[in-house]
């Protein structure tokens, strides 16, 4: 039956998120042709399988109905596996709304053979948290095409770079004692990702799974105060006190998780909502269409925490979000649009190689710092987690070569040029868009300056005001950091820091 699938290809939409990340190597290595569409294929840059042969990468919206039509023309099997749930998202329900009928519209006009669509468990008739309604109104609005959909709804995934999972890990790690929400005594069945994917997969062989709807999940059905305690079990820590509440109302939560893990609050919010839903699997079928070994709590929690511990997280949640555009905070408006754009330049040169430079310049953040005045980073993410950002919580891909759209605590790798060009994009509460440049020039054989910038691009009379605040810290902090990258190098300072002057523009 796959055979005769393949003669065309495989469409993947959320091709650079946590699923979809994981997803696509598969289908390449059973031997389909796949193409995504993917915002920015700069994403894709680093991923081992994006140069295979058999991978078509376009370039779009989904909510672009011309793209869209452009990019699923000629294909059979449609994966559908985005969700707006993200922060530069105002509404995420009307906006997975509204991307539910396009991909429902444009399948019908392209002639697609099945929409495959990973939803999420919760009955319909129960008072559902926005985001899992969400998820159910998204399978409804595919399933009133002419186009047959099928539907796996599942509960918390447990793998490494899962959401949920981050959450778990670090709740449990940083807490021996928690004064819970009741929510942690709701019932659910949790999936590992291994099992998800072999469900996604197995849908393309079996004709019994199309226009069908189909929970999966472990076999057990537990709690979140088990998964806790199994956690804690797993790693080697000691059994953590856990003290339900009834004081802790899902907003509350939302606010504890954001606090104690690198879960964002407008990731968090969401999806502590969600917590109060019993998320349990009432149809069996599925298991008996596509048999596998269902790992249970256990199990799955050992082989996510072990990715963890040995760098090997494939995707992450980390990896959703848009790139920003590095050409917008670049002086190229004319001097009469008075645009004002804020930068400050320094530079120092190097006695060292162009590769240790620039693992030392990549090096930065997470557990390594900032190389100068870290407190001084800390009290920034902390003002940041105050004010609902993303703070340094969210760490790095520790031992990782860096690639666009990866996370470097509240920073975001815009450009990332093999030692030429380092670009990373603000994602902290600011009152405008900031950028922070690394480039390298080769001065001689082993003479390197590495030149400094940072850009800024005001939001009001607000962005002014930070902006003239913050610059007396510059020569702080950016002098800092240099003499640090030149300390990591383990190369001769022989120049710098300089800063130039005039950096108004």
């Amino acid at each position: 039956m796959i055979s005769e699938k393949r003669t065309k290809p495989v469409f993947v939409v959320g091709a650079t998120g946590y699923v979809g990340g994981r997803l696509v190597p598969l289908l390449l290595h059973k031997g389909f042709t796949v193409r995504i569409l993917v915002r920015n294929p700069t994403k894709l840059q680093g991923r081992a399988w994006c140069p295979h042969a058999r991978l078509e990468v376009m370039t779009g919206n989904i909510l672009d109905r011309d793209v869209l039509t452009q990019a699923m023309n000629g294909c059979g099997i449609a994966y559908y596996l985005v969700h707006s749930m993200q922060n530069e998202v105002v509404d995420f329900r009307e906006t997975d709304r509204e991307a539910a009928i396009i991909m429902r519209e444009t399948a019908e006009s392209v002639g697609l053979e099945r929409i495959i669509y990973l939803s999420g468990l919760g009955e319909v008739d129960s008072d559902l948290s926005r985001h899992l309604r969400s998820r159910t109104e998204v399978g409804i609005l595919l399933k009133e095409g002419r186009v047959p959909v099928t539907i796996l709804r599942a509960a918390m995934i447990i793998g490494s770079g899962s959401a949920s999972f981050a959450i778990l890990r670090h709740l449990v790690e940083r807490l021996p004692i928690m004064v819970t929400p009741r929510w942690v005594d709701t019932p659910c069945q949790p999936i590992s990702i291994r099992n998800v994917l072999g469900y996604l997969i197995g849908c393309l062989a079996n004709e019994k799974t199309v226009g069908e709807t189909f929970d999966i999940g472990q076999e057990r059905i537990v709690t979140y105060r088990e998964l806790m305690h199994t956690y804690a079990k797993v790693v080697g820590l000691h059994r953590r006190i856990i003290l339900p509440v009834p004081i802790l109302s899902p907003r509350l939560s939302s606010y504890w998780i954001h606090i104690f893990t690198p879960v964002p609050a407008y990731l968090a919010r969401p999806l502590a909502q969600g917590l109060r839903n019993p998320v349990v699997c009432k149809d069996f079928r599925i298991r008996a269409l596509i048999p596998q070994r269902l790992l249970d709590c256990k199990d799955a929690i050992f082989l996510a925490s072990g990715k963890v511990q040995s760098n090997g997280v494939e995707t992450s949640w980390r990896d959703a979000g848009r790139i920003p555009l590095f050409e917008e905070a670049l002086p190229t408006d004319p001097a009469w649009s008075k645009q004002t754009r804020f930068k400050d330049i320094r530079y120092i040169d190097l006695d060292v190689s162009p590769a240790a430079a620039w693992k030392a310049v990549t090096g930065i953040g997470g557990t390594t710092g900032w190389y100068y005045a870290n407190w001084l980073w800390t009290l920034r993410g902390f003002i940041d987690r105050l004010l609902g950002g993303v703070g340094l919580q969210r760490g790095r891909r520790r031992g990782q070569v860096l690639r666009p759209g990866d996370v470097i605590d509240f920073w975001r790798v815009a450009v990332a040029d093999q030692e030429s060009k380092l670009v990373l994009a603000a994602e902290m509460k600011l009152p405008g868009e900031a950028f922070l440049e690394f480039h390298l020039e080769k001065l001689a054989a082993e003479k390197i300056r590495i030149r400094q910038v940072a850009r800024f691009l005001p939001r009001g009379l607000t962005g002014f005001c930070y902006w003239y605040a913050v610059s007396p810290l510059h020569n702080l902090v950016f002098d800092g950091m240099l003499r640090g990258i030149a300390k990591a190098s383990r190369g001769a300072l022989i120049k710098g820091p300089v800063r130039l002057k005039n950096q108004d523009v």
